[in-house]
């Protein structure tokens, strides 16, 4: 797949995870409220159902209240007359229980303020025909009881409590309503967001089978590919290592056929050199010839007697000729070092158990009077030990540490340090010092073969930290520097801790 079907797939793949979020959202955030609506709505319905409860009940009380008292006042029995106070008593607090149920109504509050005092009134009334009973006139009694009937004061209050009544019932069938267009929304909304819910996981799982298929199918090709790629990447390596193996030839080759004309060259120039003495050795004595013309008398060896011009001429002579010499001589160091390089790099290294820090206190003593002489203190901290080959890290730390004495500020007591330290299977080595530095903007060019960085008043020929770094790449490990100038130079080499035989000579 191509990197812009990648692209496409995975804005698909997230624009279906949020649009399943959303939906799981508002589905949830939907039917909270819905089902709280309906809850409330429901609360309701159930508040009106007590409302006419609480209205019959009232009615009841004021009813059983009128037929005691009647019952009371024919046959003058007790029993008539205590179910008559006990309806009494119930009457108030059914009637404040009436007035908090339907006190969020506005109209329900008038028709009780209405209803609450047509019952005041009855109850006096009533208070009155217990009162003539009592004092033995049961005919005022009766007469009251005919008055009351003609005031109809029983009728008012049914009336008041009716249209309570139809209004508790209005109330009902809204509020009924209500709670069932609520209920069937939350039923609907989870039904849809089920269905949505459902829709999702089946597009999700499409998509998941499909990704899985197509990971399948890019697996079978990547294996393909490997197995490819594994044949093609032996073919290169063999390619590469006889490469390898025949630019060592041609150097090693080259090397030794330039030092034969070399040769040549520096054994005509100390010819010439001898040449040119005889020769101002003749032209000194010729200058200084007797006039009469007499036999000239021996120059002394090695002397040669010259003047003006022709002294001139014989140091430009000398001159040249040491140019010639010392150009000859560094070419000569440059091509042995050159068939070391090439010595070295056809090298099989073998890997054994190495103390480093036996090792590397061994090279500290062979560089002791170079240090003493740099008045360096060379200071070897507890180091792991490795598998490795053993030649190619005495080579690594000798020009490490040959090249911290060398550069050493003159006049300022050296001070090196050797450590190290592991770390996911590696070990960490540094040289530090306390030298001259090294520029940040040389700190690529001291690797390459053949360049140096800053002030050339040391030997060398600039392949040291070369051979170094690329001994180094053959163990399998990383080399880099840390450094400014005047305040000294950390060296750190990174090398596995267990070099193994499938290692051996990878980087050949």
């Amino acid at each position: 797949m191509t990197a812009e079907g990648q692209r496409r797939r995975a804005f698909w793949q997230i624009l279906l995870f949020a649009a399943g979020l959303l939906v799981l959202t508002v589905i949830s955030a939907g039917s909270v409220y819905l089902v709280n609506k309906a809850r409330e709505d429901s609360k309701w319905v159930v508040h009106t159902i007590e409302a006419e409860n609480q209205i019959n009940a009232l009615l009841l009380e004021i009813r059983r209240a009128e037929s005691t008292a009647r019952g009371y006042l024919l046959t003058q029995r007790s029993d008539f007359k205590a179910d008559h106070d006990k309806a009494i008593a119930a009457i108030v607090p059914a009637l404040d229980r009436l007035t908090r149920l339907i006190g969020d109504n506005p109209q329900q509050r008038k028709s009780i303020e209405k209803l609450s005092s047509v019952i005041e009134t009855r109850l006096g009334q009533f208070a009155q025909e217990m009162d003539f009973i009592r004092q033995g006139q049961p005919e005022k009694a009766a007469g009251l009881v005919r008055e009351l009937a003609s005031a109809d004061t029983t009728a008012a209050i049914a009336e008041v409590a009716t249209g309570m009544l139809q209004e508790e019932e209005r109330l009902f069938r809204l509020r009924t309503a209500n709670s069932d267009r609520s209920q069937t929304l939350a039923a609907s909304m989870t039904g849809i967001g089920s269905g949505l819910v459902v829709v999702l996981a089946l597009i999700s799982i499409w998509l998941v089978r499909r990704s899985t298929r197509e990971r399948d199918a890019a697996e079978a090709r990547l294996r393909d590919a490997n197995l490819n790629l594994e044949a093609v990447v032996d073919e290169r390596t063999a390619d590469l290592r006889e490469a390898n193996d025949e630019i060592q030839r041609f150097a090693y080759i080259v090397s030794h056929d330039l030092r034969s004309p070399l040769v040549n060259i520096m054994g005509f120039t100390s010819e010439l050199e001898e040449l040119g003495g005889d020769i101002f050795r003749r032209i000194g004595s010729l200058a200084h010839a007797p006039a009469d013309g007499a036999p000239l008398a021996p120059a002394a060896p090695g002397e040669i007697a010259l003047e003006g011009a022709d002294k001139q001429l014989h140091e430009d002579f000398s001159e040249a000729l040491g140019f010639i010499k010392s150009s000859i001589a560094k070419m000569d160091r440059l091509i042995s070092a050159i068939l070391n390089l090439t010595r070295e790099g056809r090298r099989e290294f073998q890997p054994v158990k190495v103390d480093t820090r036996e090792l590397i206190e061994a090279i500290v003593t062979t560089l002791a009077h170079q240090a003493a002489e740099a008045q360096a203190e060379i200071h070897v901290e507890p180091l792991p030990d490795l598998v490795s080959d053993r030649l190619a890290l005495e080579q690594i730390f000798s020009n490490l540490i040959d090249n911290a004495i060398k550069y050493l500020k003159p006049g300022l007591p050296g001070e090196i340090r050797i450590r190290g330290r592991t770390k996911l299977g590696y070990a960490i080595f540094e040289v530090s010092d306390n030298g001259r530095g090294i520029d940040p903007k040389d700190h690529q060019r001291i690797f390459d073969l053949f360049r140096r960085a800053g002030t050339q008043d040391k030997p060398g020929q600039g392949i040291g930290l070369a051979h170094v770094r690329a001994l180094v790449r053959r163990l399998g490990g990383t080399m880099s520097v840390s450094s400014e100038l005047n305040t000294g130079s950390t060296f750190t080499i990174t090398l596995p801790i267990a070099w193994n035989v499938s290692n051996r000579n990878r980087d050949r």
